[in-house]
């Protein structure tokens, strides 16, 4: 088939952390550039993504790549190779049938033309291709294990050793105990085994001045009690940490992601597969400390899953993630900005003043008056004249802004289509006054190809509706305020009232105040948007339900992501 000159063109690259470097995306973008010159193809948008896995579909150039699409910015997708867009099979089986949807056509350099052919098997390739990588890294990182290596990251109490080798390189994965923070790692299995909890052991290294871990920049840059404790299963914590007894444990757990969110969960293997290896140059603790300690830890240990046994309401261990409490994980304190934590069986306290000693607010507010102000709040705020008129307002502006995209959609292919239609008009009118030519007849062709093809596109874009206001949004607002204040009350509703709250509330932040109800000041701030989340009555009118094609962002609810939050003394 002959091929269309005078497309659109995109151009994707990407590149990866582990396999390339940064200059990858200038070669790619040069390779797509002539790729598309030697075709008669007009580049009009770049898109790359750099230092990101090829496994995932969460990358802001490759979004913004489809985003394009669906608005109709380009005819044809080009890159330097199949795998380069994905190396899931899932996610390029998707992009192929939605590129087609839409009309655009992909195109490699390595492949050409890419078809349902190439998309199976290049897929199936590149999913081989991941599975073969991760063996073989696995397998590298094992041999560096049995050797006494490191296979990646340095605990607290040791640094790296480089030695100079003869070919001008040096050693990799070597490790030598650092005595400045060895002996910290002393102190804490020395002040565990004297009685201390580990939350009064990091309150007395804060207080010292003392430099936690390294966490990469993800860390509150104080030490806490998890530091210390951590989870004595994976073996994370000071206290759990075998290097410190002179034992490497390796492989203890792997990873695996998550296919809706793209983070990778940890999955405990079985002890037989673990590998073990005695490192005597890198013991910190000797045996006798480091039993003492794991006896005093498994008697807390059997203590607590005693206690949880006796309590039928205590969570079960196996859901320890789910909130116990309506506004579990949602508190903040108004001093440090840290989180509100059950301090006690009724009352919550700020975890940096409770756990490191880094914040001077030690007061405390019971469980229940939380609540009740924030549930009293919910059903009372929310109900102001002002914030119904500013949810009525935001839901206008959200239908505008799709109906202005819409537009903006049309008005592009309308425009190419009446520049056609008005050089096919030339031509006839050129031909009907005897000035033919054969050079004519093909661009005769190629102009009725192009026009068919934006005759096509602008059927599958819908007509463009005006913005009207439900005659019941203001009603219905207000029902599902009290619906949700209603389901919030019910004790029975209790475990999904916790997840309602956690689509409406963005932050509660108490801040101490001895002239305020109960000694706190509560502030609570949300997006009153995510009402709408909480049941689908069929508000949407004709401009934004049911709507799912091209070029054009599927609205069904209104006032929703972007809405500004709002604030609300309680």
């Amino acid at each position: 088939m002959r091929e269309k000159t005078g497309l659109r063109a995109a151009i994707y690259a990407r590149y990866s952390s582990d396999m390339q470097s940064s200059a990858s995306i200038t070669d790619q973008v040069r390779i797509c550039r002539r790729l598309a010159e030697e075709r008669g193809w007009q580049v009009v948008e770049v898109f790359a993504d750099e230092a990101i896995s090829g496994a995932t579909h969460l990358r802001t150039g490759f979004q913004a790549m489809q985003q394009a699409a669906m608005t109709g910015r380009f005819d044809v997708l080009v890159a330097e190779a199949l795998d380069r867009l994905s190396r899931d099979q899932e996610h390029i089986a998707g992009l192929h049938k939605r590129m087609r949807f839409l009309g655009v056509e992909i195109f490699t350099k390595g492949e050409g033309p890419i078809s349902e052919m190439h998309v199976g098997l290049g897929g199936t390739m590149s999913a081989i291709f991941l599975r073969h990588l991760a063996e073989k890294t696995h397998r590298g990182l094992e041999g560096r294990v049995k050797q006494g290596k490191s296979a990646g990251g340095i605990s607290y109490g040791y640094r790296l050793d480089r030695q100079p080798l003869p070919d001008g390189t040096h050693t990799t994965g070597d490790r030598v105990i650092d005595e400045a923070e060895a002996a910290i790692v002393r102190r804490i299995f020395t002040e565990y085994d004297r009685g201390l909890s580990a939350r009064s052991i990091a309150m007395g290294l804060n207080r010292d001045g003392i430099a936690p871990p390294r966490s990469g920049g993800k860390g509150s840059g104080t030490w806490s009690f998890s530091t210390i404790s951590g989870n004595w299963q994976r073996g994370t914590g000071i206290l759990n940490n075998d290097l410190y007894r002179g034992r490497l444990v390796w492989n203890r757990q792997h990873f695996i992601k998550d296919p809706d969110s793209g983070k990778r969960q940890a999955r405990m293997n079985p002890a037989s597969d673990w590998i073990t290896e005695e490192v005597p140059h890198l013991r910190i603790i000797d045996d006798a400390l480091w039993t003492r300690v794991k006896q005093r830890q498994g008697a807390i240990r059997e203590d607590i899953l005693t206690e949880r046994a006796e309590d039928p309401g205590a969570p079960k261990i196996e859901r320890g993630h789910r909130p116990r409490y309506l506004l579990s994980g949602l508190l903040t304190c108004g001093c440090c900005g840290s989180g509100y934590i059950m301090i006690s069986d009724a009352r919550y306290g700020c975890s940096a003043a409770r756990n490191r000693g880094t914040c001077a607010n030690r007061k405390t507010i019971a469980r229940k008056d939380v609540e009740t102000r924030v549930l009293n709040g919910l059903q009372t705020r929310l109900m102001h004249p002002d914030l119904i008129r500013e949810y009525i307002t935001t839901w206008q502006q959200e239908m505008q802004a799709e109906r202005r995209e819409t537009l903006a959609a049309r008005g592009e292919q309308e425009r190419r289509l009446g520049k056609v239609l008005r050089d096919i008009e030339n031509i006839v009118t050129a031909i009907t006054e005897g000035m033919f030519h054969p050079s004519m007849k093909a661009k005769m062709d190629a102009l009725e190809a192009e026009r068919a093809e934006l005759e096509a596109k602008l059927a599958v874009l819908p007509e463009p509706e005006p913005v009207a206001i439900h005659p019941g949004l203001a009603e219905t607002y207000a029902r599902k305020v009290a619906d949700l204040a209603e389901a919030l009350n019910d004790p029975e509703a209790r475990p999904e009232a916790a997840d309602l709250l956690r689509g409406l509330i963005e932050s509660v932040t108490l801040t101490p105040d001895p002239d305020a109800p109960n000694g706190h000041l509560i502030e609570l701030r949300g997006e009153l948007g995510a009402i709408l989340s909480l049941c689908d009555d069929g508000l949407a009118t004709n401009a934004n339900a049911r709507r799912g094609t091209a070029g054009v962002r599927q609205v069904t609810m209104v006032a929703g992501a972007g809405f500004e939050p709002a604030a609300f003394r309680l």
